[in-house]
């Protein structure tokens, strides 16, 4: 990978883990699915007026809109809002690698490679060790929450796949235009109308920071750098800087929130990143590094 496109993707991994950290910031003020919702508004509007529909059924954009802006944000801004700390989400969230690949292996009919198995089992097992935090990091709501978030983007992944798009910016930029109206239709059915009748008041500095920083650095502006960065290098090379997003979550819980990483906690995350990090690892890498230092 070249320099400057190595330093870009290091920085939206960067902007992605610190969106957690900025995400609390603005449910500490407001209801978590509105905020959701305000987030994909800005996303979409305008800029899906300048970007061109691509040719794939709308229904698979339907799909994967619900899935990422639902499921995915939805669910994970509402753990955190449920009492799961900045940084766990974070780390919880990479859980839908382990996800995906059991939803590949028995909807796609995809292989299990031994190195993958062998880092699910291990990221698993740091799941579960997570369960025993007992430093108020960890909530059963906020939990189950983010495995929710975790599980839908492997079945938005799926989506992807089936799409069979080329055009994923396109692609997710117009999927995300169906996520809006559904989102703002659960905060009414949830809270009633008068959510939205305070929201004016509402919308102070911290707010409306969340809210600009989740919908063009983290959505717009980081997904056009990743997408660009997938057409360009092959997905081993880029996938890797992915585990960059726990730890910078982690960082900005600390930094932020002073968040603690007890030993327990500690060991849960790096199970998790280490597991996802051996998942990745692929018999042709093996090779190429025994031909080169053997």
């Amino acid at each position: 990978m070249k320099k400057n496109d190595l330093i870009l993707g290091i920085i939206v991994m960067i902007v992605w883990g610190l969106n957690f950290s900025v995400i609390k910031l603005g449910v500490s003020e407001i209801d978590p699915l509105l905020l959701t919702a305000l987030r994909f508004t800005l996303a979409t509007l305008p800029a899906i007026f300048f970007v061109k529909k691509p040719n794939v059924s709308w229904w698979y954009l339907v799909i994967y809109g619900w899935l990422f802006a639902i499921g995915i944000w939805g669910m994970a801004t509402w753990s955190i809002e449920a009492g799961l700390s900045a940084g766990m989400a974070s780390v919880l969230l990479q859980m839908n690698v382990v996800f995906g690949l059991f939803l590949g292996y028995f909807l796609l009919k995809e292989p299990l490679p031994i190195n993958k198995v062998i880092g699910s089992s291990i990221a698993l097992a740091g799941l579960l060790l997570s369960l025993t935090v007992a430093d108020g990091s960890v909530t059963q709501l906020g939990l189950m929450l983010i495995l929710f978030a975790a599980i839908s983007w492997s079945l938005a992944s799926i989506t992807v796949k089936k799409a069979a798009t080329k055009k994923i910016f396109a692609f997710s930029l117009w999927a995300m235009a169906f996520a809006p109206v559904p989102l703002f239709l659960i905060v009414y059915l949830q809270s009633g109308s008068e959510v939205f009748v305070q929201l004016p008041e509402q919308l102070n500095g911290r707010v409306i920071f969340s809210v600009l920083f989740q919908a063009y650095p983290v959505t717009l502006l980081g997904y056009w750098i990743w997408n660009r960065l997938l057409v360009t290098y092959p997905l081993t090379t880029v996938a890797p800087l992915t585990l960059l997003v726990p730890v910078f979550g982690l960082l900005g819980g600390v930094l932020f929130y002073q968040e603690t990483v007890g030993l327990i906690k500690l060991i849960a995350c790096l199970c998790v990143i280490s597991g996802i990090l051996i998942g990745f690892i692929n018999t042709k890498m093996l090779s190429k590094l025994k031909s080169r230092y053997i």
